[in-house]
């Protein structure tokens, strides 16, 4: 028995279950302003199993596609993809059947899931090889949780809306812009080894130019989006309190590059959150 959950602690962390926090938020955002409020136990399980088998997906794809890059990284060198802990085949069946459940998922919540559901695992799958050819695989990583909340209102409403475009957007450049700050802990590595990354290419300077810019345009569409979606105070106040969470990530990078993972965890994690709970709070309160 203790082997089996040894083996389910290994998955865990080969997948950082708990990274979820960054994507689910927004999903479940979506969802309540679709539905206007509360849309339902059966959604929410639903929403949460599609979220979690894309999640999965991408990044049991993404471990067994770097194994050989990470075994050569002292920072990434004790992953279980590298170690022994699960090999090569066990990862490539955890990834196909977290594919297979996502497309399940999706067919059961509605036709026009089910379509889009193929093209979603085609992006989330393409981001674990853009590092090889591109520096847009920052851009590429964006995008994939970026669809987070457009696969919110179609499992609401199956339909696209313009409100939910403008939230993916702010998302796309919420997550290109911190995936740039935290890219510049593997600098010098991706230049070494030939690896393209925005860091790596340009330098230090540029990049926190770039993650600056990509978070103004963060706050500009998560702005637009409140104001499509015609919501209230607390939603504004989401929007503000998201803009001081991204300037105090910056400033703590910038002061001090050993600050970066709590700058990437801690006040991503945590603002994917507030702005959830103030959704909630708006469409329940006003």
């Amino acid at each position: 028995m203790q082997r089996y959950v040894n083996k389910l602690k290994d998955f865990n962390e080969l997948v950082m279950f708990e990274h979820s926090i960054f994507s689910l938020p927004f999903i479940f955002i979506a969802m309540i302003v679709a539905a206007d409020g509360w849309f339902g136990f059966g959604l929410l399980v639903l929403g949460v199993g599609a979220a979690v088998s894309a999640r999965n997906f991408a990044m049991g794809l993404n471990r067994f596609a770097d194994r050989d890059i990470d075994a050569q990284n002292p920072r990434t060198s004790s992953r279980p993809n590298v170690d022994g802990r699960l090999d090569a085949s066990s990862i490539l069946i955890f990834t196909l059947v977290n594919a297979l459940a996502f497309v399940g998922v999706a067919y059961i919540i509605n036709p026009l899931a089910f379509t889009l559901s193929f093209p979603i695992l085609l992006i989330l799958g393409s981001y674990s090889y853009f590092k090889r050819f591109s520096s847009l695989a920052h851009i590429v990583l964006g995008v994939s949780l970026g669809l987070a909340p457009i696969a919110g209102v179609v499992a609401v409403s199956a339909e696209i809306t313009v409100w939910s475009v403008l939230l993916s957007l702010g998302v796309l450049f919420w997550v290109a812009g911190f995936d740039l700050l935290y890219s510049l802990q593997d600098m010098e590595f991706d230049r070494e080894k030939g690896l393209h990354s925005i860091p790596s290419k340009y330098g230090e300077q540029t990049t926190l130019l770039l993650s600056t810019l990509f978070h103004l345009l963060t706050v500009l569409f998560w702005a637009l989006f409140v104001w499509v979606a015609q919501l209230g105070f607390f939603a504004v106040t989401a929007v503000v309190l998201s803009a001081v969470m991204l300037s105090y990530e910056h400033y703590l990078v910038r002061k001090d590059f050993t600050k970066i993972d709590r700058a990437f965890f801690t006040v991503n994690g945590y603002l994917g959150i507030l702005f959830f709970i103030l959704i909630v709070m708006d469409k329940v309160i006003l």
